[in-house]
């Protein structure tokens, strides 16, 4: 989470950390700490989550980024090939399209966004 949305949300202190972390640009960086059980509004349905705070200019169209850990705890189920994502709460859940979420973004990603792994 960039800091400007932490300080604009409210959010109770930060927990410091000595964790430091490299970015999709190999750039190296110190998260100013972690914000959490954040309640987190998706649709009809409310989940916590917790946050690493860092000092950067995010993409407005992208304030957050909801990354793995969250998907577990919203029970993500993702269709790939329908293009769709269901959140589910219980016996309750919640299908996102995201062909249409998606539109607003190049299909050319930056070149030092791809990572390699070797085998």
């Amino acid at each position: 989470m960039p800091l400007s949305v932490w300080r604009k949300l409210g959010l109770p202190d930060l927990i410091p950390t000595q964790m430091t972390m490299e970015l999709a640009n190999r750039a190296i960086c110190t998260p100013d700490g972690i914000a959490r059980d954040v309640f987190v509004p998706v649709g009809k349905f409310t989940f916590l989550a917790d946050f690493v705070v860092v000092d950067y200019e995010s993409d407005p169209r992208v304030p957050l980024i909801l990354g793995r850990p969250f998907l577990r705890t919203a029970r993500a189920l993702i269709d790939v090939h329908g293009e769709e994502m269901i959140l589910r709460d219980g016996d309750e859940k919640l299908t996102l399209n995201m062909k249409h979420d998606t539109t607003s973004y190049s299909n050319h990603p930056y070149r030092e966004s791809v990572n390699l792994i070797n085998i």
